[in-house]
């Protein structure tokens, strides 16, 4: 760690959904000094003038000027761009990189030069991730997808068969304006998207296989556009023999000593968890019906928060440093 023991950060990309909540959470974090937030379109002016909302929290300005002297860079620019940044501009191998894109997150793409990527889901890789240099940060939906299966994976009860459906927030599509993401467009509306077909599902199979490797399920996931700036609700159902005490027992077990995933009797609300890094679990049976609801934050435990978390376990820290934080409630 750098100097006075506080841990030297850069981000790129400061200036979208990711890059805010980052800033939001690392201005207040014990054992972060922030060095440098970099932008291209904003170079120069305040960090408030983008992110008002911390007025008073930060007197940093963007730059365009890229520091090497840190302990960690958060890369939080979009997919595609990751990996032409850092071949681009060479960063000293001292240098952690944590990446919010998807450009490292599979493995056969998990490599750049000597750089070796690790995926940053603490669910599963948490010894992992405290030993890597490099980490890529799970998708939002990908997360919320993913706890809802990784217990019945690891106990090799995935069918052959699971469905998903799945709403997000506007937030999710990122603050470059697009046709989806017009006010006019999204309010009082929705609509899927990517049936069957989102980005996400690559990732989820490769975890999925770490687990149960012997017969992989196929996912039959709908994501669907909300007309809400954030959160993600994901229902997950499949055929199964399990009963629901002992999915519930399953499901409390794989997650005990995992901070963020907690397993609840109630059927939860969106509300709970948006402006935290939770994701809670709801489990239901219907007949032979399995049925497990998720829900995060897309900016938080989906994106942001977790690169935070992520941060925590590469350097030492307490896995909630700079991570408590109160949901909306009303």
């Amino acid at each position: 760690m750098a100097q006075n023991n506080l841990i030297q950060v850069g981000i790129v990309g400061g200036a979208g959904y990711t890059g805010g909540e980052l800033l939001r959470l690392l201005v207040h974090h014990p054992h972060v000094a922030i060095s440098f937030v970099h932008s291209q379109s904003q170079a120069g002016k305040p960090v408030v003038d983008t992110h008002t909302d911390l007025l008073g929290d930060t007197e940093l300005v963007f730059t365009n000027e890229l520091g090497t002297n840190v302990d960690v860079l958060f890369l939080c620019i979009g997919h595609g761009d990751a990996r032409k940044f850092l071949d681009t501009n060479p960063l000293p191998d001292s240098v952690k990189i944590i990446d919010l894109s998807q450009d490292f997150r599979l493995t056969q793409k998990s490599s750049l030069g000597n750089r070796q990527f690790v995926y940053g889901l603490p669910e599963l890789n948490r010894e992992q991730i405290k030993t890597a240099s490099n980490i890529a940060n799970p998708g939002c939906f990908a997360t919320a997808i993913q706890l809802a299966l990784l217990p019945l994976a690891q106990n090799g009860s995935l069918p052959a068969e699971v469905h998903v459906s799945g709403i997000t927030g506007s937030t999710g599509a990122g603050q470059k304006l697009a046709e989806t993401s017009h006010f006019s467009w999204r309010n009082n509306n929705i609509s899927s998207y990517k049936v069957f077909g989102h980005q996400h599902l690559s990732e989820i199979t490769e975890s999925l296989q770490a687990l149960q490797a012997d017969a992989q399920p196929a996912i039959r996931f709908v994501p669907y556009r909300g007309n809400f700036s954030r959160g993600i609700l994901c229902t997950t159902y499949m055929t199964s023999d399990l009963s629901l005490e002992e999915a519930q027992a399953l499901y409390r077990q794989f997650y005990e000593g995992h901070p963020y995933t907690l397993v609840t009797d109630k059927n939860p609300d969106l509300k709970q968890v948006v402006n935290t890094n939770k994701c809670l679990l709801y489990i239901e049976k219907h007949d032979d019906q399995l049925v497990i609801t998720s829900l995060i934050d897309n900016l938080l435990k989906g994106a942001s928060g977790q690169a935070v978390q992520n941060m925590n376990l590469l350097f030492g820290l307490e896995e909630r440093a700079g991570l408590q934080l109160k949901a909306i409630g009303f």
